[in-house]
């Protein structure tokens, strides 16, 4: 399993570079986690069809349609890949639905639980709202005084995915 592949896969998911993923400090945490939680060949199977049948194109609304129909749409990728994103932003691996469970599951570490220590404060959510991590980050002195100041985000910049 390559740290590579699976970080490639994230950021198309998530909206965000590689590099901005890579920052985070979590992308082997998350690695160990998912694989320790679906197992090396679910995994496995998750990123080749990513990499078989999502194709470099200019369109947008192309690339959205083929991620959904090679892994977002697939039964036993599907719900595997929409934990993934939720990791990235939350930093919480959620259970997988019980049914995907009982058909798919190795013996992996069930239920919900956050991936590391420092997953909550390293989430996407944070830098995706322009906010610190309530309690975990001091904003600064009397930062509390004027209300917080969201940048615009260009149409461009957020993922077909998201706004479909």
């Amino acid at each position: 399993m390559s740290l590579d592949d699976f970080v490639a896969f994230s950021a198309e998911v998530t909206g965000f570079t590689e590099f901005d993923l890579l920052g985070t400090g979590q992308a082997e945490s998350y690695l160990d986690v998912v694989t320790a939680v679906v197992g090396e060949r679910n995994l496995a199977d998750l990123l080749s069809a990513y990499r078989a049948r999502v194709t470099e194109t200019g369109d947008e609304q192309a690339r959205a349609a083929q991620l959904t129909g090679a892994v977002l749409g697939d039964d036993r990728l599907g719900p595997i890949a929409r934990n993934i994103i939720k990791l990235w932003y939350c930093g919480v691996w959620f259970a997988l639905p019980d049914d995907w469970t009982a058909r798919f599951s190795p013996a992996g570490r069930p239920g919900t639980f956050t991936a590391s220590p420092q997953a909550y404060t390293q989430g996407l959510l944070w830098y995706a709202i322009g906010a610190n991590p309530p309690g975990a980050r001091a904003p600064g002195y009397a930062s509390w005084a004027s209300p917080p100041r969201i940048p615009e985000l260009p149409a461009s910049a957020i993922p077909h995915s998201l706004t479909a």
